[in-house]
């Protein structure tokens, strides 16, 4: 085994840093690729970055809403390549001024029966949504994690319109507000319907999944 001359040994901390220097240099090329890849980063942090208080409340009062304008963005682009659900995208996203009475519109629809209606439960949503500043900011950055963190989430738009478990999430949100003041019976009818609606889609799925497993047995 040859042996490491003096040289050679004297010129290793000049490596060592050097290669340092150089993967320093392509973190920070993958970090500004990342940045521009998620813009919204900067203005809602996901749970992950460790920022346990994020400042929205400047982006709140600004009078724009990056979270908002994406998700119209991307529902005119959608409406355009698919004509047939440019109804469906007009009355859940672009009828709508803003993303709290867009998600109001939303849940209605979802948690809907015949004792509660879409257009009562669509004025509870957006009553309590449209004045609790807690409320605005956790839908904004929840939609941001789902985004982050889920694959099968493709867009703002998707997570509004079609995530079962962003919608729970913000439906126990408005349970928990309206609990808070003093309305107990309506959070708890909220509960039992998004609970009653969770547990109907869990036995579909299961039943789905049961007749794929005895079909691929057949085949």
């Amino acid at each position: 085994m040859g042996c490491v001359s003096d040289k050679r040994w004297e010129s290793f901390p000049d490596m060592f840093s050097a290669g340092l220097s150089l993967k320093e240099t392509q973190d920070e090329e993958k970090e500004a690729k990342f940045n521009a890849k998620f813009p919204f980063e900067k203005v809602f942090p996901v749970y992950a970055m460790s920022l346990s208080k994020p400042d929205t409340d400047s982006i709140l009062n600004s009078g724009r809403d990056p979270i908002w304008e994406a998700v119209r963005e991307e529902a005119k682009l959608e409406a355009e390549k698919e004509p047939i659900l440019s109804s469906f995208l007009y009355a859940s996203i672009l009828a709508h001024d803003c993303l709290e009475q867009a998600l109001a519109f939303v849940l209605a629809n979802r948690l809907q029966n015949p004792t509660l209606l879409a257009t009562q439960l669509m004025d509870i949503f957006s009553n309590v949504m449209m004045h609790d500043r807690d409320i605005q900011r956790s839908i904004r950055l929840d939609v941001q994690a789902f985004i982050d963190r889920d694959p099968a989430c493709l867009s703002y738009s998707s997570a509004l319109l079609y995530l079962k478990g962003y919608h729970s999430l913000q439906s126990y949100r408005v349970a928990h507000a309206l609990w808070k003041q003093g309305r107990n019976v309506l959070a708890l009818a909220l509960q039992s319907r998004i609970s009653e609606l969770q547990k109907s889609e869990r036995v579909y799925y299961w039943i789905m999944g049961l007749v794929l497993l005895l079909v691929k047995q057949q085949l």
